[in-house]
């Protein structure tokens, strides 16, 4: 049967693969389709997040995804907290009409919930349960909630990027950042399963000081010029600073509950104090808006200092291993510091990482 508008209500805190279903389902049979996602105040994971989502994931230009605040308690026995929420919801699906765009009437609302009857009827429409016994997707909010990771295969990409937990490794140079975050990530990918996707983000400074060499060594056609030679400017520093967020996303996106990240634009913004003798705020904001879970400091203790002809040297080593301690120190960002040889270095980090695997994932308890 055709519809000439459905409707589907949730509060896809967060959203999954069951919700996703219900949608397709309900824009497969409708020539329109509003989505209304009621969210409430004491929610954490922020409205305009989840409707970015969805949008994402639903980009047909039939389907309407409509952040509604609805902070009416739960309670199906009541006529009148049945009423507050339907004029909420009805005040998402009138979001189009003020506007100036027609809007036909709701013919049906698609749900798998056990209200789905209840509200369809309160809107004069005609209910299509969508898969009531989860059969096709086992999962629910709540169950994601308890327990992200058990059902991570049933997560959108950018809903993953967001729960994804983000260990950063940093450090001087020469100290084993690299070496060590592969190692952690490799780790974790060989336990299989949904851990078998844990991804490890490289270092895109390394790489962009060589991209910008080789455009000096152009300009000025003289294949001898070095590190040396080259002028840095602060957009410079944004520049690396934003590639690796974008490089993180990516990863996060595809990966395990897990991403490992050798460097951030918190060390980016010390890189740029080296170079440039103070902060910058723009990296810093790149900084705030890319938040990780913990910082693992590599100490050139018991290192030796390897040149490989990118690198400063054996002294600016020390003073940027201090600048970051003390730094991490300053701003209350989780972290632990590891020395001695490899080994030990990241038994100490999967020990920290457990630590912070364990944790609930932030999730506030929504109305009921």
């Amino acid at each position: 049967m055709r519809y000439a508008h459905g409707l589907v209500i949730g509060k896809f805190y967060p959203p999954h693969a069951g919700h996703r279903h219900l949608i397709d389902t309900a824009a497969a049979a409708c020539d329109r389709v509003t989505v209304v996602v009621a969210a409430s105040s004491v929610e954490s994971v922020p409205l305009p997040l989840r409707t970015a989502w969805l949008r994402e994931a639903h980009p047909q230009p039939h389907v309407e995804i409509v952040p509604v605040v609805d902070d009416t308690e739960i309670d199906y026995g009541s006529d009148e907290i049945w009423s507050a929420h339907v004029a909420a919801f009805r005040s998402g699906v009138a979001t189009r009409s003020g506007l100036g765009v027609s809007v036909p009437p709701v013919d049906a609302v698609f749900s798998s919930e056990e209200y789905g009857p209840e509200l369809a009827k309160r809107l004069s429409a005609r209910h299509v349960p969508v898969d009531p016994a989860r059969s096709r997707f086992p999962v629910s909010g709540t169950a994601v909630r308890d327990d992200p990771v058990a059902h991570w295969e049933f997560l959108a990409p950018p809903v993953r990027a967001y729960l994804a937990r983000r260990v950063v490794v940093v450090g001087a140079e020469s100290t084993g950042t690299t070496t060590l975050a592969r190692a952690l990530a490799a780790h974790y990918a060989s336990r299989g399963g949904v851990w078998a996707a844990t991804r490890w983000v490289p270092e895109y400074g390394r790489t962009f000081t060589e991209e910008k060499l080789a455009a000096a060594r152009r300009e000025a056609r003289d294949p001898s010029l070095w590190l040396d030679d080259l002028t840095w400017e602060p957009a410079d520093f944004v520049r690396i600073a934003e590639h690796h967020a974008v490089m993180e996303d990516a990863a996060a996106r595809s990966g395990s509950p897990l991403l490992v990240c050798d460097t951030d634009a918190f060390a980016t913004a010390l890189w740029h104090e080296r170079y440039l003798g103070g902060p910058s705020a723009a990296v810093e904001a790149v900084h705030e808006r890319n938040p990780h879970h913990l910082w693992i400091l590599t100490s050139p203790d018991g290192v030796p200092f390897e040149q490989d002809g990118w690198r400063d040297g054996a002294s600016i080593r020390s003073w940027m291993s201090a600048r970051f301690e003390e730094e991490l120190g300053q701003r209350s960002l989780p972290h632990i510091k590891v020395k001695g040889p490899h080994d030990q270095r990241l038994a100490a980090a999967i020990t920290a990482t457990e630590a912070l695997l364990s944790k609930a994932w932030p999730f506030t308890t929504p109305l009921g």
